[in-house]
């Protein structure tokens, strides 16, 4: 049976808002919210639904980036309730990756295949005004073609407030001294009350909304994403994939959109039960519909859903590649925000092992830039490359990384 014939023995309201995705309309926050609530049958077709959508936009190629993580420190002045990374300045496991380091790190990626660095950290106190502009520029000294994927909008607005610019004059310095495009993160729930619970101090939803659409209107595209499984409820994640399709309507700047489940092991929130009810990731269940709900919403205007192997595991992945997902993610080779909440997967999938992971479930894997332009397509299996054949443990962990004293975060009001 196909999906038309199925859809008439679904709950008819359920089946209404399926067939407004089907013929591309676009699916209302209601009709979004009845998603959530789909069991037997309607779950399925909910999954089938966000598959052919998938399959219509973007055909069979699952997409993945090679590209390595560096998270230069991890101290910071805020005090996030989802944050296992984070260490305030005093604390003996406080780091800072000195410039040098930095760059040594993206040249022995780009050696090994990566055509992308990520570039997040901490918001350390008395951080210098030029510090985020000053590690880019030191980057594309020494690799001019590699791809700064830097700085989230929390980042930005901390750089500009060192500043005392205003965010359009700091993120045209940024892009200046290099910054190809920005992580969309630093978003969880883009509602101020849900903020204020789990993230009090954190940057306002109004603000992170003028950070992303003032990057978009320099020519700086972001990705997009949203932290579930806490205490948000479905409406405040339907209500937060509304605001950012609203903001690519207006913008068109987002490469892709990232459901991100809330790893709870070592989250402070969850740990010291902060907030009455609060959940310890997403099931299954609401993993895949949350991956299909985003297909459905988003799919007029952003292309590409992208899952985190880092946080449902690379078996958990491929389901979601049948449930509206499209695009693999990175390498990454270091992740440590992550694996240092708790993560059981992390630090590196080699490409090879994408390339198996994808082929498995019938897909066409290839290789993209960060701006999902198509580098390499793997039609058959091809020889080994240089990331497939390395030793993971030259690139060190988190866990060993914050016991080095050769990189102790050194307060600068102590000097």
């Amino acid at each position: 049976m196909n999906i038309d014939s199925l859809l008439k023995h679904a709950d008819p309201l359920i089946a209404e808002a399926l067939d407004h995705a089907l013929s591309e309309k676009e699916v209302t926050i209601p009709e979004a919210l009845r998603l959530y609530g789909a069991r037997g049958l309607d779950f399925h077709l909910v999954g089938m639904v966000a598959d052919e959508l998938r399959k219509r936009r973007v055909g069979d190629i699952v997409t993945f980036v090679v590209n390595r993580n560096i998270n230069f420190t991890n101290v910071c002045i805020k005090q996030c309730g989802f944050c296992a990374f984070s260490r305030d300045f005093r604390e003996e496991e406080g780091y800072f990756l000195p410039t040098e380091e930095i760059v040594r790190r993206a040249k022995e990626a780009h050696t090994l295949g990566a055509t992308e660095v990520c570039i997040q950290a901490g918001l350390p106190p008395d951080m210098n005004s030029k510090t985020y502009e000053n590690i880019c520029r030191a980057i594309k000294s020494e690799i001019p073609d590699i791809h700064i994927h830097g700085f989230s909008p929390e980042e930005v607005l901390y750089g500009a407030t060192r500043s005392n610019v205003s965010v359009k004059e700091y993120l045209m310095r940024l892009k200046d001294a290099g910054v190809n495009t920005l992580p969309g993160t630093a978003a969880e729930i883009l509602d101020q009350d849900m903020r204020d619970k789990i993230s009090p101090g954190r940057i306002s939803v109004n603000d992170w909304v003028d950070v992303i659409k003032t990057a978009h209107r320099l020519g700086i595209q972001s990705t997009s994403t949203i932290m579930f499984g806490h205490i948000e409820t479905p409406e405040d994640r339907v209500r937060h994939i509304a605001k950012i399709r609203e903001i690519q309507k207006e913008t068109g700047g987002f490469t892709e959109f990232v459901p991100l489940n809330f790893i709870h092991s070592e989250a402070p929130m969850y740990k010291h039960n902060l907030h009455e009810g609060i959940s310890n990731g997403a099931s299954a269940n609401d993993v895949l519909l949350t991956h299909a709900i985003s297909r459905i919403m988003l799919n007029n205007h952003i292309n590409n859903i992208q899952m985190s192997w880092v946080k449902e595991g690379p078996k958990m992945a491929q389901v979601l590649l049948m449930w509206g997902a499209n695009d693999f993610g990175g390498t990454l080779i270091n992740e440590s925000i992550s694996t240092s909440a708790g993560a059981s997967h992390g630090q590196l999938l080699r490409p090879k092992e994408m390339r198996r992971l994808i082929r498995e479930i019938g897909r066409v894997p290839a290789q993209r830039s960060t701006a999902y332009d198509i580098l390499k397509m793997y039609e058959s299996e091809s020889a080994e490359e240089e990331l497939d054949r390395v030793d993971a443990s030259k690139f060190g962990s988190y866990f060993e990384l914050v016991k080095l004293d050769k990189y102790r975060y050194k307060n600068p009001r102590a000097n």
